[in-house]
């Protein structure tokens, strides 16, 4: 089901459900697939990275507000392995805004306690801004508010594979037994691998699938499907996410109390 800002509960219809109801604890782990900046400039008739540009100004937006709200960590599929498939001219302007945000704009998010953690395949972006982004992990990576996944040309599949190989030859090496590999040492060999598995997974835009987002991590997480376009994504359109998960019960398989 594909939600819009209508369907969400206010505060005080929360207050005055059962106590089952409120009595979920708050996330420690959003994820969010942030899908509609084009769209969003197409609908207005503006250049397309105008709406790239808008996109970045709503992640801004969406690290305040987990900050604000305590989340321990926030996974933004900014690029996946598939959007290689767009035009060169695109590629380019979202490479040049992304060098953007990290020279003039990142270190306001590095003084709030945020720690970036780069996950999937930065490299194809080139020497220069892979350089950049791993000097923003080493400056930020004391930093214990808030860490940031930025996924950047990132597959769920891929990063699969990628641990499957680690562990083979791991056991190839004689480092590990195959015998002692279990769903806990497959997870800690994901890129993900020293953070919990996300609570929450959200796509903007009204499209409701996961393409190829944290397919392994993603299997017990509650899923929430936005008509929003990312561009209009907005502090209380965050604040709105956590509250319908508060009222969700997570049973993990097992039978309600």
């Amino acid at each position: 089901m594909i939600l819009n800002r209508s369907d969400f509960r206010t505060l005080s219809d929360i207050s005055s459900t059962s106590p089952e109801a409120s009595s979920q604890q708050p996330p420690r782990h959003v994820a969010v697939i942030m899908d509609g900046n084009g769209r969003w400039a197409r609908a207005r008739g503006v250049p397309i990275a105008q709406g790239h540009y808008e996109g970045g100004e709503a992640l801004q937006r969406c690290v305040s507000a987990a900050l604000e709200h305590g989340v321990e960590y926030l996974t933004l599929y900014a690029f996946s392995l598939e959007n290689w498939r767009r035009s060169g001219e695109e590629i380019e302007e979202l490479t040049s805004l992304l060098q953007f945000y990290l020279r003039h704009r990142f270190d306001a998010l590095d003084r709030e306690g945020v720690r970036l953690r780069i996950i999937g395949e930065p490299e194809r972006f080139g020497e220069e801004l892979c350089a950049e982004l791993r000097q923003a992990e080493e400056k930020t990576r004391n930093n214990k508010r808030l860490t940031l996944f930025l996924a950047l040309s990132y597959g769920a599949r891929a990063e699969i594979v990628g641990a499957a190989r680690d562990l083979v030859s791991k056991v190839q090496q004689g480092a590990l037994r195959l015998e002692d590999i279990n769903e806990d040492v497959f997870s800690s060999a994901l890129q993900t691998g020293d953070a919990p598995d996300p609570d929450i997974i959200v796509r903007t835009s009204g499209e409701s699938r996961l393409s190829n987002f944290l397919l392994w991590q993603s299997a017990y997480a509650e899923l929430i499907f936005l008509d929003v376009l990312w561009p209009d994504f907005s502090e209380a359109d965050f604040a709105a996410v956590l509250k319908d998960y508060m009222q969700r019960h997570r049973r993990f398989g097992g039978r309600p109390a």
